[in-house]
C-alpha cells in the first residue's frame, strides 16, 4: 500500500551569519561532519550530518537570496543575533554527562546545565549565531532517567 504522507525528514535548515565559523563549530566542535558543500552561484549549499547518519542533513544557511529578500534577510539577521530567530537542534549522545563536560572543556556556550528530566539527562548550549541546541541521553520508555 502506499500513501501520500511524507515518511522521512531528510533536510532541516538552520540559519548562520558565517558558513566558515558554522563550519567550525558544527564539525570542529560538536564533531558533525560536512555531507555536502557546494558553490551554486546564488548561494553556497553547506550541509553537515552526524558521523554514520548521511540521510539527515542540516543546512547551515547564510540568511539572504534566494530564499528571501535583502530587507527579510537583514531581519533575520538581527533576530538571529538576539537568540529569538528560532532555530534549535535536538541530539543525542549515549552519555550527556560526557558530552556536557567535553564541551565545556572546548568553551561552547551551555544555555542550560545538564539536569536530569522524565525523558532523560540533557543540557543546552548555543551555536555561535544564538541558535539552540538541546543534547541529551533519553531514557527508554517507562524508564525515569
Amino acid at each position: 500500500m502506499t500513501s501520500a504522507s511524507a515518511t522521512t525528514i531528510r533536510q532541516s535548515s538552520i540559519f548562520v551569519l558565517d558558513q566558515d565559523q558554522a563550519l567550525d563549530f558544527y564539525v570542529g566542535t560538536l564533531g558533525f561532519e560536512v555531507h555536502t558543500d557546494v558553490d551554486l552561484g546564488f548561494m553556497r549549499w553547506l550541509t553537515v550530518c552526524l558521523p554514520g547518519q548521511r540521510d539527515r542533513e542540516v543546512l547551515l544557511e547564510v540568511p539572504g537570496p534566494p530564499s528571501m529578500s535583502p530587507d527579510t534577510a537583514a531581519q533575520v539577521r538581527d533576530a538571529l543575533t538576539k537568540g529569538a530567530a528560532g532555530g534549535w537542534l535536538a541530539l543525542v549522545t549515549d552519555d550527556a554527562r560526557a558530552t556536557a563536560a567535553e564541551l565545556k572543556a572546548k568553551g561552547v556556550d551551555f544555555t542550560d546545565e545538564v539536569s536530569e528530566k522524565p525523558y532523560g539527562v540533557d543540557f543546552g548550549i548555543r551555536d555561535p549565531f544564538g541558535n539552540r541546541i538541546r543534547i541529551g541521553s533519553l531514557a527508554a520508555p517507562g524508564e525515569s532517567a
